[in-house]
């Protein structure tokens, strides 16, 4: 049978349906492609930023903590300077708690909840160390008070005692904790693409009693 003008132009438009239609297909399934390259590479942006900020926010930390074990050496071991050290590592601590989303960026699970421990094991005794010298300088006022019995005056000494226990307990705790650090900065250097060396703070940083 032969074929009329009619079909050859039925033909010919098909024909032009089909190749829009694999036009669109590619067209769209290129936008899924980019897009799905464009996050990947938005989210390993955001990881690796994510990982430089905790690791120098943890160098900050350990370092502090290393500058008032140092200070706690010398003169009185808990004096303004030894607390100042130990509140501005405080204050790190806080940043990372305002800031607690970009923990949730780094892939690895584990080192996510090993950066979350360890700033929880820093931050509680810590507190405790502030606590416990805001509770010695208030007994210390109630041994001054006159007419303060011998009874009273014991339990007050002995509970002075024991204040200052936990409190270098609590200190030791501090350093031993902020010992780990290096390990958590070093991984998250990886993770952010750069050396651990570069992030090493305390390379840079002169320590109290260093020579320059």
């Amino acid at each position: 049978m032969a074929l009329k003008a009619d079909d050859f132009d039925f033909i010919s438009n098909f024909s032009a349906f089909w190749s829009v239609l694999l036009g669109a297909l590619l067209a769209t399934m290129g936008g899924l492609v980019g897009g799905q390259l464009e996050s990947v590479i938005e989210n390993r942006r955001r990881e690796r930023d994510a990982a430089l900020f905790l690791a120098e926010l943890l160098s900050t930390i350990r370092i502090l903590i290393e500058y008032a074990a140092d200070s706690k050496k010398v003169g009185d071991p808990y004096g303004q300077i030894t607390l100042r050290f130990l509140r501005s590592a405080r204050r790190e601590i806080d940043i990372y708690e305002r800031n607690r989303e970009n923990i949730y960026v780094i892939r690895d699970g584990e080192l996510r909840a090993r950066i979350h421990t360890i700033m929880l094991r820093l931050a509680m005794p810590i507190d405790g160390v502030f606590d416990s010298t805001d509770a010695l300088e208030r007994i210390s006022t109630q041994l001054k008070s006159p007419g303060l019995e011998a009874v009273h005056r014991d339990e007050l000494e002995r509970r002075i005692e024991t204040i200052k226990a936990n409190r270098d307990t609590g200190f030791g705790f501090i350093v031993e904790t902020s010992a780990q650090v290096r390990d958590l900065v070093a991984s998250l250097a990886r993770a952010s693409g750069r050396s651990a060396e570069s992030l090493a703070f305390d390379r840079i940083v002169q320590r109290p009693g260093e020579n320059p």
